[in-house]
């Protein structure tokens, strides 16, 4: 295998064994559900890697406590990757909002020895940009690509990038929903510059929604105030560079972290 091969991707069975390393439930769902659940369905092994529980993610904490929002999470995440046929999930038990506080050695350790166990072909994760500059994302990018290096330098490692394409569709709404809160995102990636370009069918997008929709805690009032259709246009080309490529790594981004 080469890694820094720049042949297009479109089909989800190439990419062979998948382990995705990510920060947040729902983080998977948005930016690789199509991906899952095609590779799952042509018979791959399909893994997930959850650093956090996302129990901060809420504007009400009164209603949802921490130790309250992280059970329901919990929940949601083993119900969304039921629905795209994913049943291997490693929660690595993180405090939400802490990634980059944690000692890195230690984490990216426990990584590599999960990345030597399930010996995928493909990791997916976020670039160092953290796809909306959050600093959870942005650490989670860092300990996956020093796992990768550590114990499998062979694997594919593929950064979730955005498209001119799609920011020119979610530019109508920027100032409403402000999603992506660092400078310079979100990326306008050149579909030149791409690896894989999953373009999900009808069925497959629904397949999607219904797990993005199990994540409720997260979703439900995104998709209420974007409509349906919105979503499902945004959110119908699943899009990654390779992280051996110079564009994956180029940026000096800034980072962001909500409010506790």
């Amino acid at each position: 295998m080469n890694p820094s091969s720049r042949s297009l991707i479109t089909n989800a069975a190439d990419l062979g064994t998948v382990l995705g390393i990510w920060a947040h439930p729902d983080d998977e769902a948005f930016l690789s559900a199509g991906l899952m659940a095609a590779a799952s369905d042509a018979g791959r092994r399909v893994v997930c890697v959850t650093a956090t529980l996302g129990e901060h993610g809420t504007d009400d904490p009164q209603r949802w406590p921490p130790q309250r929002l992280a059970r329901v999470r919990t929940h949601e995440a083993r119900a969304s990757l039921a629905a795209l046929g994913v049943t291997e999930h490693h929660l690595l038990g993180i405090s939400d909002g802490t990634c980059a506080a944690q000692p890195t050695d230690a984490v990216v350790r426990r990584l590599a020895q999960i990345i030597h166990t399930v010996a995928p072909d493909t990791i997916l994760s976020f670039g160092p940009d953290g796809m909306s500059g959050h600093e959870d994302h942005q650490t989670v990018s860092r300990w996956a690509t020093a796992a990768r290096a550590a114990a499998a330098p062979h694997a594919r490692l593929l950064y979730a990038t955005t498209t001119e394409e799609f920011v020119d569709r979610w530019l109508p709404v920027r100032e409403v929903f402000t999603m992506f809160l660092a400078d310079g995102l979100p990326l306008r990636t050149p579909a030149s510059a791409l690896a894989v370009e999953l373009r999900l069918d009808e069925a497959m997008v629904d397949r999607k929604l219904v797990a993005l929709r199990a994540q409720a805690s997260q979703t439900e009032g995104l998709i209420a105030a974007l409509g349906e259709e919105r979503v499902r246009d945004w959110w119908s080309t699943e899009t990654f560079v390779c992280a051996d490529t110079a564009h994956a790594q180029a940026g000096d981004w800034g980072t962001w972290r909500p409010a506790a």
